[in-house]
């Protein structure tokens, strides 16, 4: 196995849940104020994946006041503490940056209702804990 990949793979987290473009989430993200930590909760929708193994990241948009908010989570990262998912959305594209012109309803998405898509946030491309080790070719 490739070194680096298998670097990646030790520092993956092992449970990160399936959630994709155009899903409402709550990030649970740590933050430092002095010398206190306290989680932090930032709802949105996804709008945006990046990058692959451990530098895969999920940007997650939310109207604040009238104003779009937009941050950029690293999913491995361990100042991320939890994600929920609250609602899944049907899309039909990998990047919803057409929702940053939009205000008010038309930002809204169709519900998915129990329609099952596969793996999308990179869950199940990994890291697995209960997976055996694979036999070495000879």
């Amino acid at each position: 196995m490739n070194i680096m990949r298998q670097l990646e793979l030790e520092h993956m987290k092992a449970s990160i849940p399936d959630f994709g473009i155009g899903d409402t989430v709550d990030v649970h993200y740590m933050i430092r104020e002095g010398d206190k930590e306290r989680v932090q909760l930032f709802s949105g929708t996804v709008i945006a994946f990046q990058g692959s193994g451990t530098k895969r990241s999920a940007t997650v948009r939310r109207l604040v006041a009238g104003e779009g908010v937009e941050r950029t989570f690293p999913l491995h990262s361990p100042r991320v503490a939890d994600i929920v998912v609250k609602d899944r959305g049907i899309v039909r594209r990998a990047k919803l940056f057409y929702l940053r012109e939009r205000e008010g309803k038309a930002t809204r998405l169709k519900p998915n209702l129990g329609k099952s898509r596969g793996p999308r946030s990179g869950a199940g491309s990994g890291r697995s804990d209960n997976a055996a080790p694979t036999p070495a070719a000879e």
